[in-house]
C-alpha cells in the first residue's frame, strides 16, 4: 500500500547567466552543497542521519559535475557517511525525475526522509558536454532532435503549429515582464537561498589582487529592456529563414535547487508543517523532430494519474525551452495563459538544464503560497530527443 509524501522544505539558488555570469567561477557541486544545507536548515528538527538518500538531477554529469555529484554533494554538505547519493539524467527533466524517484521511495515505504535536487553549470560544462560523440547511424534517419539539435526542432514546431515570429517574441516579452514584476515585488524571496561567492579582483591603483565576497540573491536573467522592437531586430539562430532567436529561447544558466520530502509518519512525529503533497509524475515520448511539444502528452497523462482535470491546475510551471514550443503546447491544450508561469519562465529566468525541475518545483510551491493559492500545481517541460515530463503537486 502506498503512503502519502509531503514536501516540508524547498529552495533554490538564484540563477546565473552562462557562461560569463555571476556563477561563472562557482563549481556546481558547491551550488548543490548550498541548497542541501539550506533546505535542511528550513526543517531543523530533522536529523540528517534520517535521510535515506540524496537524488540529484544533472543533464551533463561530467567534469566539475561528474563523479556522482549527488554523493559528493552530500559529503561536502556535511551529511553523515550513512547518507548515499544517486545522480540521475533525463536531460531537462533530471531535477523533476529526482523528485519523483525520492517520492516513490517514500510512497513504497522504503524511506521516510529524502532530498531531491538538481545542479548544473553551463559555464563550466558546455551544452553537449566536453566531448561530443554521436552515433553516426542517427544521421541515416530523420531523428532531427538527435542529429541536428533542439533549435532545429523548435523551428519545426513553429512551422508545424504555425507559431509566428511575432507570437514568439510577444511571449518572450511577457516572460521578462512577469519576472521583472516578481522581482520588484520580492516574490522570489521565499524560494531563493542567498549564496555568498568569493572572487579575486585586481586593484589597479595599488597593484594588488583583492579578495571580494558578495552575497547573491537575485536571478540574473530578466532584462528590463526587452521589448518587441528589440527582439524583432535579432537574427534567427538555427535557420536563416527561421523565427527562433536568442531572444525567444531559454537562457543558458547556472543554478541548483533542492526539495526535502518526508513520509506522513515523520511529518506527524516531528510535527512538521507540509508545504505540499507530491501527487504523481508522468513522462511521454514524442517525435524527436518536434521534441518541444512533449508536454502536450505528459500533462494530460499526469492529470489522469492524479485523478484531476486539467482545469484543476491552479499554477503551471511550463519550462520555456523555446517560445515556439511553449506557445504550441499552450494552444494545443488550451492552457490558461494567466496560470502558466505567473512569475515568468526560462526565457527570462534561465534554464540550468538538469537543475530546472528541482528549481521550478521550489518556484511552484512558494509561488502559490506567496500568492495565497492552494490546490493543484504542475511542473512540466519538454526534453531533448523527443520526450515530455510533468509532475503534479498539491500545495497547501
Amino acid at each position: 500500500m502506498s503512503q502519502n509524501v509531503y514536501i516540508v522544505a524547498a529552495t533554490r539558488t538564484p540563477v546565473g547567466k552562462a557562461p560569463r555570469g555571476m556563477f561563472k567561477n562557482v563549481r556546481p557541486d558547491d551550488l548543490l552543497v548550498h541548497v542541501i544545507q539550506s533546505v535542511l536548515a528550513q526543517a531543523p528538527s530533522i536529523d540528517p542521519a534520517q535521510i535515506s538518500d540524496v537524488i540529484t538531477g544533472c543533464a551533463f554529469p561530467e567534469a566539475e559535475q561528474g563523479l556522482n555529484i549527488a554523493r559528493y554533494g552530500a559529503q561536502l554538505a556535511g551529511l553523515p557517511d550513512s547518507v548515499p547519493g544517486l545522480t540521475v539524467n533525463r536531460w531537462c527533466a533530471s531535477g523533476l525525475n529526482a523528485v519523483q524517484i525520492a517520492a516513490d521511495r517514500i510512497r513504497l515505504g522504503e524511506a521516510d526522509v529524502m532530498i531531491a535536487s538538481g545542479a548544473e553549470s553551463m559555464s563550466m560544462v558546455p551544452m553537449m558536454g566536453n566531448k561530443v560523440s554521436l552515433n553516426p547511424s542517427i544521421f541515416d534517419d530523420d531523428h532531427v532532435a538527435l542529429a541536428y539539435g533542439m533549435g532545429t526542432t523548435a523551428e519545426n514546431v513553429a512551422k508545424e503549429w504555425q507559431v509566428s515570429r511575432e507570437d514568439q517574441d510577444a511571449f518572450s516579452v511577457e516572460s521578462h515582464r512577469r519576472a521583472l514584476q516578481a522581482q520588484e515585488e520580492n516574490r522570489f524571496a521565499d524560494e531563493i537561498s542567498p549564496i555568498e561567492v568569493t572572487y579575486r579582483q585586481p586593484d589597479l591603483a595599488s597593484g594588488e589582487v583583492r579578495t571580494v565576497r558578495k552575497t547573491l540573491s537575485v536571478d540574473e536573467g530578466p532584462r528590463s529592456g526587452t521589448t518587441m522592437d528589440v527582439l524583432s531586430g535579432l537574427r534567427p539562430v538555427f535557420d536563416v529563414k527561421g523565427s527562433v532567436t536568442a531572444g525567444n529561447s531559454s537562457q543558458m544558466s547556472d543554478g541548483a535547487g533542492a526539495v526535502l520530502l518526508v513520509s506522513e509518519k515523520v511529518l506527524k512525529e516531528l510535527n512538521l508543517t507540509p508545504l505540499a503533497r507530491y501527487c504523481t509524475f508522468a513522462v511521454k515520448g514524442v517525435r524527436p523532430a518536434v521534441m518541444g511539444i512533449g508536454p502536450k502528452e505528459a500533462i494530460p497523462a499526469a492529470c489522469r494519474q492524479a485523478g484531476i482535470a486539467q482545469n484543476d491546475l491552479q499554477w503551471i510551471e511550463l519550462n520555456e525551452a523555446f517560445a515556439a514550443q511553449s506557445v504550441a503546447v499552450m494552444r494545443d491544450l488550451d492552457l490558461d495563459p494567466a496560470r502558466v508561469n505567473p512569475n515568468g519562465g526560462a526565457i527570462a529566468l534561465g534554464h540550468p538544464l538538469g537543475a530546472t525541475g528541482a528549481i521550478r518545483t521550489a518556484s511552484l510551491i512558494h509561488g502559490m503560497r506567496q500568492q495565497g493559492q492552494s490546490g493543484y500545481g504542475m511542473v512540466t517541460m519538454c526534453i531533448g530527443s523527443g520526450m515530455g515530463a510533468a509532475g503534479v503537486f498539491e500545495v497547501f
